[in-house]
């Protein structure tokens, strides 16, 4: 039917990035979609779980409003309206994916998409209806056929991972899709997998009053991060009343009518029983590298992920992968840098290979969780001599009249070049604030750099600023 230089299949983050991209230099590109464009983290993941913790914020912060000098009475919470407004935020932005594709004349596919070989991809009805709230298609968009394109880039990201004994009903046991459009709030809530995903859930219904469990296999929650930043996390969930089980397995469940026994395994071996309304399991995701024709095709997989290059390209001439389905870290900004990066190397442009080291990662519980770079563990299993500054929030101006003391700022340099390694936060806005290192470690500054910065009071950057002090025994406010 059509030919293009640039097929993309998958309209998620990475693959509508792709495509405004090659548009923007001049080639001639369609995207695959079988369900919803921005993938799931716009419809089901990054957007609408932000715009629910959201809610919580707003709720915690007016529960303690007395302690700022404001009172109300009667505070309470619409869980049907928390849940749409956050169903709204994510078709307003769908509503804008579609919007973006048809101002840079990327055509839209409506579709399941299979490689059929030397450049050619079948397209088949969806098994979904489209979904394209406060947009009407628009008249780009194509269906069933034979597609040819010049390059292809594979972008079909990832979906939960299910563990045996865990199968999803949707009722009973859930996976994050029902944990975004509850019908109601449970009294109790087993979350399975301390994860990003499981922690934010576990922080946004425990916000609400819901008893929240959390259980985690490993030896500590966010097994990801840095392991003081993951025990102080630890510290606070538990001081809001969430129960945390680490080194723990879920042995079994049992569903009744409506509420769900749980056989949980400890470290040592005991096994206990916690009966519980509703479970999420938030044990991960997998790639979504099934029914795409990738074996005909001749492009490999490598442990359960898409095998590619630094810039994306596959084991099969002419066809590249990004995002989720090319492995981790499963991020949305890691697939939209991976998208640009792969067409701008298709278009002959001066590319670099992605710098997995200076991919940032961000918890949006309570208190905020965020990293870039090496923790303080795996730099010295590197092999570096380090310096490590800390700075606590109580010791910040801006956090103190925020109410907001509760946080670290942790770095880790080489002390041998005085360069940053890594950088850890926990407390209010570390999301935010973490871009501020992001950036230093892409410009490689040193110490000494960072220490002559100034900083602007009164904010919680400054906290920042006193941790880099600390790391060379300088810090002025602790």
């Amino acid at each position: 039917m059509g030919a293009y230089d640039v097929l993309v299949i998958g309209g998620g983050p990475g693959g509508y990035v792709a495509a405004i991209r090659a548009a923007q230099l001049g080639l001639k590109t369609a995207v695959v979609e079988r369900e919803h464009l921005g993938g799931i983290c716009l419809n089901w993941g990054c957007i609408p779980t932000k715009a629910l913790l959201r809610s919580a914020e707003v709720y915690r912060l007016a529960k303690e409003g007395a302690h700022f000098g404001v009172t109300g009475a009667g505070l309470s919470f619409d869980a049907a309206r928390i849940v749409a407004r956050s169903r709204e935020a994510a078709a307003r932005l769908n509503a804008g994916v579609g919007f973006l594709l048809k101002k840079n004349k990327v055509d839209v596919i409506w579709g399941e998409a299979r490689l059929l070989g030397k450049g050619d991809v079948k397209v088949g009805a969806p098994t979904k209806p489209p979904v394209t709230p406060q947009l009407p298609a628009p008249k780009t968009t194509l269906g069933e056929g034979v597609y040819q394109a010049k390059h292809i880039i594979i972008a079909t990201g990832a979906r939960p991972r299910v563990l045996p004994g865990l199968e999803p009903d949707g009722r009973l046991v859930w996976t994050y899709f029902e944990s975004l459009k509850p019908d109601r709030f449970p009294k109790s809530l087993l979350v399975v997998g301390a994860g990003a995903i499981g922690v934010e859930f576990a922080s946004f219904f425990r916000t609400f009053g819901v008893e929240v469990a959390l259980v985690e296999a490993l030896p500590q929650i966010l097994p990801a991060e840095d392991a003081e930043i993951a025990a102080l996390a630890r510290k606070s969930f538990e001081k809001q009343g969430v129960a945390i089980r680490t080194a723990t397995m879920v042995a079994g469940l049992e569903r009744k009518a409506d509420s769900v026994v749980a056989t949980l395994k400890g470290p040592d071996g005991a096994t206990e029983t916690l009966e519980v309304e509703r479970v999420l399991s938030a044990a991960g995701v997998v790639a979504n590298v099934e029914n795409l024709g990738l074996e005909a095709a001749g492009v490999a997989l490598e442990k359960g992920v898409i095998k590619i290059d630094g810039l994306g390209r596959t084991s099969a001439p002419g066809v590249y992968a990004i995002g989720d389905v090319a492995g981790g870290p499963m991020l949305a900004h890691k697939a939209e840098h991976e998208g640009g990066s792969c067409v701008e190397a298709i278009a002959g442009l001066p590319a670099h290979p992605l710098d997995r080291a200076l991919i940032p990662g961000c918890t949006y519980c309570h208190p905020q969780v965020a990293s870039v770079g090496l923790t303080e563990e795996k730099a010295k299993a590197a092999g570096f001599e380090i310096r490590v500054g800390r700075f606590p929030y109580l010791g910040n101006g801006k956090a103190i009249a925020l109410g907001e003391p509760e946080g670290l700022v942790k770095t880790i340099f080489d002390k041998k070049t005085g360069r940053l390694l890594g950088a850890h936060l926990v407390g209010a806005e570390a999301t935010e604030l973490i871009q501020g290192f992001v950036i230093a470690m892409n410009l490689e500054t040193t110490e000494e750099e960072l220490m002559k910065t100034i900083f602007p009071h009164p904010t919680l950057s400054e906290t920042m600023h006193e941790s880099v002090l600390d790391a060379y025994g300088r810090a002025i406010h602790v």
